[in-house]
């Protein structure tokens, strides 16, 4: 199989933007985790230190959504570099490393995303009642 240097490039533009989205939900939750420590610093209430473990939660899978997105770019540009200097195994191995990545990162989004709409069903419970 022969890879093509254009080929890992494909994955710059969607791995910037999936950085940027995960930096925005990071920045998101913990402004409200802020608030909350705030209120519950205010108030101790349970409920409150429950939804913040549960952000807490969050912010980890952001932060390993972001590490292997970056290592899915890096990747993606190591095996530019090996195809460059005509390394065509080891640039096909480092791209296929690096759509690992992306997958694991793309996978961990999934859990945090559920994680997220789990916690507003709890939140919302109460106006089904």
């Amino acid at each position: 199989m022969t890879l093509h240097i254009e080929t890992p490039a494909l994955l710059f533009s969607a791995t910037s933007l999936i950085l940027l989205a995960y930096t925005n939900r990071f920045l998101t939750i913990a402004t409200i985790v802020r608030s909350l420590k705030k209120t519950y610093d205010e108030k101790e209430n349970k409920s409150i230190l429950i939804e913040i473990k549960n952000l807490n939660l969050r912010l980890t899978l952001i932060r390993y959504m972001q590490l292997f997105g970056v290592l899915s770019l890096f990747l993606s540009v190591f095996a530019m570099l090996l195809l460059f200097f005509d390394f065509q195994v080891g640039g096909l191995y480092f791209f296929g490393f690096s759509l690992l990545s992306l997958l694991v990162s793309l996978a961990l989004s999934f859990w945090e995303i559920s994680i997220s709409v789990k916690a507003l069903q709890v939140h919302l419970s109460d106006l089904t009642s």
